[in-house]
C-alpha cells in the first residue's frame, strides 16, 4: 500500500496516480499534511 512520505499516512492507488510521476510509488506529501505543499519546484512548508 502505498504512503506519504511525509507522514507516513496511507493514500489511494488513485491518489498515487493522479498526483505522483510515474517512476514514483509514494508521493512526497498528502492531502493529511496541512503543513506542507506541493509546488512546482517541489515539496515545501506552507506559508502562512
Amino acid at each position: 500500500m502505498p504512503e506519504c512520505q511525509n507522514c507516513g499516512s496511507h493514500v489511494t492507488d488513485v491518489y498515487v496516480r493522479g498526483f505522483t510521476p510515474d517512476t514514483v510509488e509514494d508521493p512526497r506529501v498528502c492531502p493529511n499534511c496541512e503543513d506542507m505543499t506541493r509546488d512546482r519546484n517541489g515539496v515545501r512548508e506552507t506559508r502562512t
